[in-house]
C-alpha cells in the first residue's frame, strides 16, 4: 500500500483546490521542487504530480516546474494534466517522469491509451475522475456519460499500470477517502487502482488496511499533509507495520 504525497501546480506554485476549482486554489508553497525534496525527506517513496493549468489548457504548462521538481527528488513520479498526445507521453517519460496519467484523452481517444502502452509498457496510467457516478474531463468541467467501470473496462486487456480514482465531491474538502466506490471499481478490473479525493486523517489510512481494502495500490493525500492533519512519519510506519504483517 503505497501512500502517494501530490503535488498539484498552478501558475508555477504548490496548491490545493476544492472540488477541483481553479478560484478555490491555496497556495502551500511557492517552491515545488523544495515540497517535493521536504516529500522525499519524510520518507515517501512515490509522488503524484497534477499539472492543473495543463488540465484545462489540454497542453503541458508547468514544465519548468515539473522539471524543476524531477532534478530535486530520486523518488520516483508520476505526471498528469495536459497529456493528450504520443510526444507529450514520450517528453515526458525521456524527463525521468515514470509513470504518466492520462485521463481526458482516456475518453476522447482510447486507442492513444492503447498505443502508449505498448510503446512504453508499465509507464501508462489513467486517471478517472467521477462527478455524480460520471467520468469528468477537461480538468473537470466536462462531464461524460461514462461510469469509472465502463471507462476502466475499456482498457482491461491494454496494460494500463494502473488507474488513479478520484471523487470530484471530495477531493480538497477533507470529508474521507469514498473507499466504497474505490473498492468497487478496483473489483470490477484486474488493473491496480489508486484511491484519491478527500483523505483527511490517520483514521484514512488505517482505513486502507482494512482487509477489504487490501486490493488497493495505495491512496494520495493532498490538503491533509500540507495542514498537518496527517503526521507523515505515523502514516508511513502504519503503512509500514501492515505491509511486514500481510509478508
Amino acid at each position: 500500500m503505497i501512500l502517494f504525497p501530490a503535488i498539484d501546480l498552478k501558475d508555477g506554485k504548490c496548491v490545493r483546490l476544492k472540488l477541483g476549482e481553479m478560484d478555490a486554489a491555496t497556495v502551500f508553497n511557492d517552491d515545488p521542487a523544495a515540497q517535493a525534496r521536504s516529500f522525499e525527506d519524510q520518507g515517501f517513496q512515490y509522488l503524484h504530480i497534477v499539472d492543473l493549468n495543463g488540465a484545462f489548457a489540454g497542453k503541458p504548462v508547468n514544465s519548468d516546474a515539473v522539471d524543476a521538481i524531477l532534478e530535486a527528488i530520486t523518488i520516483p513520479a508520476q505526471l498528469g494534466g495536459g497529456i493528450r498526445d504520443m510526444e507529450t507521453i514520450e517528453k515526458w517519460i525521456d524527463s525521468g517522469i515514470d509513470r504518466v496519467i492520462l485521463g481526458t484523452v482516456a475518453v476522447r481517444d482510447p486507442e492513444l491509451v492503447r498505443r502508449a502502452c505498448v510503446e512504453f509498457p508499465g509507464r501508462i496510467a489513467v486517471g478517472i475522475d467521477a462527478k455524480g457516478g460520471k467520468v469528468a474531463v477537461e480538468g473537470w468541467a466536462e462531464t461524460s456519460e461514462l461510469t469509472a467501470e465502463e471507462l476502466a473496462k475499456r482498457f482491461e486487456d491494454a496494460g494500463v499500470s494502473a488507474i488513479i480514482y478520484t471523487d470530484i465531491e471530495r477531493d480538497g474538502v477533507l470529508k474521507g477517502l469514498n473507499l466504497d466506490a474505490t473498492a468497487k471499481l478496483a473489483r470490477s478490473t484486474r488493473i491496480p487502482v489508486i484511491a484519491s479525493g478527500g483523505l483527511a486523517s490517520i483514521d484514512d489510512v488505517k482505513a486502507l488496511m482494512q482487509p477489504q481494502y487490501a486490493m488497493l495500490e495505495g491512496a494520495i493525500s493532498g490538503r491533509a499533509l500540507y495542514d498537518g492533519r496527517i503526521d507523515p512519519k505515523e502514516a508511513l510506519a502504519l503503512l509500514a507495520a501492515g505491509a511486514a504483517k500481510a509478508c
